[in-house]
Order: structure tokens, then C-alpha cells, then sequence
């Protein structure tokens, strides 16, 4: 029997194509129905006009029709995919271009920092409906694939909110295994590693070749300066951490607040163009993309040819599903007791297995210490993100942008109030269920020269404390 597949963000060209093309390449799969559904009318007929192109031209039995309507989708769906970008190219320009007048300079902008937070207070209520609307119209125990960022903020609000079975989707861990098999100078299906943490913070725990602690020949490489120069920043985490992670120097110079807090640090550690570290680099190409494809059809020279699947988990998950082959993903999963040293309920990146009875996280135990305490700096500002969107309560977007690590090491706590409020204001189109709701003012308080500070009465026993900074401790009674 075809499986439904829901695709909701078709409005992803190239993404949309990819992730069809994996599923078109599966035996099992090439007699599936694509609902694509988007907003964005004029992108969506494009993949449509594609999609269909694919099917005819590769002779297959499957289907693909498109609708602006995300009920439609999703009725009867089996699978959902989600790759929404709430507010697109001029959302993001907010995200990126009024933190950098506050001295916030992020290369990526989609994960924590402001760029992430306001991404999850646009994205989460968006996926909080489409999980109301599986649960009310799709297949029973259909099953969310969540590609959209911040994916941890994103997953750990849906596992808060619904009981919609759903896992997020990265390709960090696979890209980042090609990298250290090029490193280490083995095959890469060759490897057996084991990783555990959260979404563009996970650790190698295990990394081994036939019996081999490839550590020792990793961190050799990692003091060669043509080695460190191809990824300062995840080298220098790796060189005082210890353990390896899974996301690039772009990416991870945002999550920690030792590379891009002044421009020492970016000369030093950032200094590579583009993902390398470079300032709005990702916003540029979405930017520059988003131009050109306004003008001429991204998908017009593609090619209709279905050939080998890409690394991305989609069709391995939905082909376990179906068939009961099993396949091994990190899949982005609500913590009940899987990492047991970060919070339950947070979302942690763990193995995962699927078959046909569906998601099966693994526990991966507890993480060094070093490496969680790293990862809670993070899980600290999704909770906060989440708890923001869910409740519509702006206060907590301060909180969240008050304890982001590169934040909090650029700006006072005044001016992430006043840069959240700029943002908020900007963001208002794609905030609906912010309407009506402000940042609350705390205007700076003027201290005159003169001024004196109130002589509060205390504690007698305490004087000798606040003239000394000795505490004196009382005897027992």
C-alpha cells in the first residue's frame, strides 16, 4: 500500500528535492504520494511541476500534488515532513542585522543565539498546530520528521506540548564522520563510534576502527597547523575538552562565549570566509539565493534522474517504517532518560533505531562532565525559548538572550532588553501569538554624583560582615 507523505515547507526547493529523490530512490518507496504544501504559492508550483517531472521521467507509480491548504497535506498522512522557514529571507535579515548593532556578530544566526531564539518564537507555535493537526487528521501513530531549526528548542517545545510521536533531523554527525575519516585516513563505513548530546553539541564518546581508539591518531592531526587552520574553532574544543563534536567552527563559535565575543577572537578563531567563521555567512547565501531564484527557476536544469540516496535520514526512516528493515539515525528526542546528567524533558541527540513499530532512542548514560556542562549552557536558553513561544510570554526571550553564552559576553543585561525589545518590534508579522504583548521597559537609573547610599538597617550581628566583609557567625543559642 503507498504511503502518504506530507511535506510541509515545500516551498524548499532544492531541500524538497533532495529529500524526494532519497524517498524515489528506495525500491519500497517509488509508488508514495507527495502532498506538498507551502504559503508561498509561486515555489510550491515550481516543486510541484518537478515533482511530477521526476515521475514521469523515471517511469514510477507515485504521485505528487500540491497544496497551499496544510489540513489538506496532512489528512491521512503517514509521514510528516517539516522544513518550514517562518518569515523567510527578511525575517532572518532581523535576526542577523540587529544583533550586529549590538555587537552580536553571528556567522549562522538559526540555532541559539538571537538568531535562534527568535527562529524558535517563529517556528514553534507553527509546529505545536501541525502536531494538533496530525493528531486530529493523519494516520494513527503517523510520525513527524523535523527538519526546521532551532531544532533543540523546536523538539523539546513539541515534547512539551504533544504526544504526536515526532524526531529532529540533522546531518551534523554524518558530515562531521566523513571529515574524521579523512582526518584519520580510513574508510568511513569502517568506523563504529557512539555520540551523545544535544543538536550541534554532540560528542564522540566512542570513536574506533576495527578495534582501534581512533583518538590518539585525531588529536595528533589536530596539532598540525594545516589541521587546526580547517577548523579552529572545533579544534580548540576538541584540543581543551577533549572530546570531538560534531558541529563546524560557524556553527559552534555561536554556542560558546570564546570566539566571536570582540574582534581579538574573530581574528583569531574566525578568520576563515564563509562557514569558516565569516560574519552572516549564512544569511549572504540565503540572501543571494533567494535573489536569484526570484528571478530564474532553480529547479529549470536540474536534472529528473533518480540516482543514490544523500545522507539525510528521511527515506532510511520512512523505509524502516514501512518494510521493518531497521536502520541506526542520531535522531533529536525528548530526554526521558536517555543522557541521565542533562534535564529530563530537554532534547538530547542519541542513537536511535527505527523499524516497523517506529522510534526507538537509545540511553547513552551519563556525559563527562566537562561536555555537559558545555551542553547545559545551551539546554538552559531552549528551555527558555520554548517556555517563551508556548506561553507567548515575551519577558522569557530576555531571559533566553540574558543567558546565551555569546550574548551575555558581548551585552549588558539593558542592552539585550533593548535589542530584544528592536527585534520583537521588527518581528511582529511573523509573532502573531505575541500580538498585544511588549518587552517591559527598565530604563536606565540615573546615579547623580552626589547621591549617597541609603543606610538600611540590619542585622546587628551581620555590622561587623558589611564593615569588615568578615561574617561572623552567631553562637547556638
Amino acid at each position: 500500500m503507498a504511503v502518504k507523505i506530507a511535506m510541509i515547507g515545500a516551498g524548499s526547493v532544492v531541500f524538497t528535492k533532495t529529500l524526494m529523490s532519497d524517498i524515489l530512490a528506495t525500491p519500497a518507496l517509488r509508488d508514495s504520494e507527495f502532498a506538498l504544501m507551502s504559503p508561498t504559492e509561486a515555489k510550491l508550483r515550481r516543486m510541484e511541476t518537478f515533482g511530477q517531472r521526476m515521475i514521469r521521467d523515471n517511469a514510477l507509480p507515485g504521485k505528487v500534488w500540491a497544496t497551499t491548504d496544510r489540513r489538506a497535506a496532512i489528512k491521512d498522512a503517514d509521514f510528516v515532513v517539516v522544513m518550514i522557514q517562518v518569515g523567510g529571507v527578511e525575517a532572518f535579515g532581523h535576526d542577523y542585522q540587529i544583533p550586529l548593532k549590538y555587537g552580536v556578530d553571528q556567522c549562522i544566526g538559526d540555532t541559539l543565539g538571537p538568531g535562534g531564539i527568535f527562529r524558535g518564537q517563529r517556528h514553534i507555535p507553527v509546529l505545536v498546530d501541525i502536531a494538533r493537526d496530525m493528531a486530529e487528521l493523519a494516520h494513527p501513530h503517523a510520525i513527524m520528521l523535523q527538519y526546521a531549526n532551532p531544532m533543540a528548542a523546536n523538539c523539546l517545545a513539541l515534547g512539551k506540548a504533544s504526544k504526536v510521536p515526532f524526531v529532529g533531523l540533522c546531518h551534523g554527525v554524518q558530515t562531521t564522520l566523513d571529515l574524521i575519516a579523512g582526518y584519520c585516513q580510513v574508510p568511513k563505513e569502517e568506523i563504529t563510534f557512539t555520540c551523545g548530546g544535544i543538536n550541534h553539541m554532540d560528542w564522540f564518546l566512542r570513536l574506533e576502527h576495527k578495534g582501534r581508539d581512533l583518538y590518539p591518531r585525531l588529536k595528533e592531526v589536530f596539532e598540525k597547523p594545516e589541521y587546526y587552520k580547517n577548523e579552529k574553532v572545533r579544534g580548540e574544543v576538541f584540543r581543551q575538552f577533549g572530546y570531538f563534536m560534531t558541529e563546524s567552527t560557524g556553527h559552534l563559535s555561536e554556542y560558546v562565549p570564546w570566539f566571536r565575543k570582540n574582534q581579538k577572537a574573530l581574528d583569531m578563531y574566525c578568520d576563515e570566509p564563509a562557514f569558516g567563521g565569516q560574519s552572516g555567512a549564512y544569511y549572504t547565501w540565503c540572501k543571494t539565493m533567494a535573489d536569484k531564484y526570484a528571478v530564474h527557476d532553480p529547479l529549470e536544469f536540474e536534472t529528473t534522474a533518480i540516482d543514490c540516496r544523500s545522507v539525510e535520514y528521511c527515506s532510511y526512516i520512512i523505509e524502516a517504517v514501512v518494510t521493518g528493515k531497521p536502520c541506526r539515525i542520531m535522531g533529536n528526542v525528548r530526554n526521558d532518560g536517555f543522557i541521565t546528567n542533562l534535564p529530563p524533558g530537554c532534547c538530547v541527540e542519541v542513537p536511535t533505531f527505527v523499524d516497523d513499530a517506529g522510534l526507538h532512542p537509545t540511553a547513552i548514560g551519563a556525559l563527562p562532565v566537562q561536555c555537559v556542562a558545555a551542553c547545559m549552557t545551551n539546554v538552559n536558553c531552549q528551555i527558555l525559548c520554548a517556555e517563551a513561544a508556548l506561553t507567548a510570554d515575551p519577558e522569557l526571550i530576555v531571559h533566553a538572550l540574558a543567558l546565551d553564552p555569546l550574548t551575555s559576553a558581548v551585552c549588558t543585561l539593558q542592552e539585550i532588553r533593548t535589542m530584544a525589545t528592536e527585534m520583537l518590534e521588527a518581528q511582529r508579522p511573523w509573532l502573531p501569538h505575541l500580538a498585544g504583548k511588549t518587552i517591559r521597559p527598565t530604563p536606565t537609573i540615573s546615579i547623580p554624583p552626589d547621591c549617597r547610599p541609603v543606610d538600611v538597617p540590619i542585622d546587628p550581628a551581620l555590622a561587623i560582615h558589611k564593615r569588615f566583609g568578615t561574617l561572623i557567625s552567631q553562637p547556638t543559642p
